[in-house]
């Protein structure tokens, strides 16, 4: 299968395009922005968030740590250059009831706002993945006022991430030669993964007395369908690797994803995996 190996050794050369992910935003806001709540609260407080503070969330997807932010009171503006992606976010504000939210398409390498705009700028898995991540953490920095602050939450190294043992496990069954993902480089998604990377590149943003901090996200499971879906619908990357699977690979792997989340879940009916992230935070 060069084809699946060929599609992991480019994406770090490239970002999926917006198209891309306006393909999987009604699947990531069903199945995966709900399971970033916890860490996206854990994240907020240590950012030291408040009520009406004004709060931008960049690359924000369909709102997995901007609608916290709003549930917490601030005034939150999110972006991402998916349409798709705000639309649902915009859904979910409705649906909520949320005063003072809304959401715009926007490109986080040139964000359309004004300097010295927002109290707190924030990025729950989304600058990682974007091809000038640099530029984006100016972006971030130029739009935030002196004194407020700037969050980035991003995946520690992919050792460490659970989600990614049991799926390239799984995909072994079906693609023995599989040679997993590469490291030198590694693909975008992981390259603020080494905790003094994403240190120095928050320095060299313009931040001071920045500050990373170890946690995990920690998602919950009860099947290998709902551990597919989460994989699936959160980065266009999975979909390429399988989209070269015949139906009954694809019926093979998930059914030994579901045999390894069911084996983990037997005590409880929920199967946790943690996956190491870096939460990043620094003062303008």
């Amino acid at each position: 299968m060069a084809a699946i190996q060929e599609h992991v050794t480019t994406t770090d050369e490239r970002a999926a395009p917006w198209a891309a992910w306006d393909a999987l935003a009604t699947g990531y806001d069903r199945y995966v922005a709900p399971q970033e709540a916890e860490l996206a609260n854990e994240a907020l407080a240590l950012v030291g968030l408040r009520a009406g503070q004004r709060f931008l969330d960049v690359a924000a997807g369909t709102g997995g740590l901007s609608l916290p932010a709003a549930r917490l009171g601030a005034t939150v503006l999110a972006t991402d250059w998916s349409p798709a992606m705000i639309e649902r976010f915009e859904a979910r504000v409705r649906e909520e009831g949320l005063p003072d939210a809304e959401g715009r398409v926007m490109d986080c390498h040139a964000l359309q706002l004004a300097d010295n705009t927002v109290d707190v700028a924030g990025s729950q898995f989304g600058v990682m993945l974007v091809p000038d991540q640099p530029r984006a953490l100016q972006e971030m920095v130029r739009v935030t006022k002196p004194g407020g602050r700037v969050l980035v939450v991003a995946y520690g190294p992919p050792a460490e991430l659970e989600f990614l043992g049991l799926f390239v496990g799984a995909l072994h069954a079906v693609v023995p030669d599989f040679a997993g993902v590469p490291d030198d480089p590694p693909p975008l998604e992981f390259q603020a993964a080494d905790p003094e990377v994403l240190r120095q590149r928050l320095v060299d943003a313009g931040l001071k007395g920045v500050r990373i901090e170890s946690s995990a996200e920690r998602a919950v499971f009860r099947s290998g369908q709902e551990l597919w879906d989460w994989v699936l619908y959160g980065n266009p990357l999975p979909g390429m690797l399988v989209g070269e699977l015949s139906d009954d690979q694809r019926a093979t792997l998930k059914g030994v994803l579901d045999g390894m989340v069911r084996e983990r879940a037997a005590a409880t009916g929920r199967a946790i995996v943690e996956n190491r992230v870096n939460i990043g935070i620094g003062t303008k």
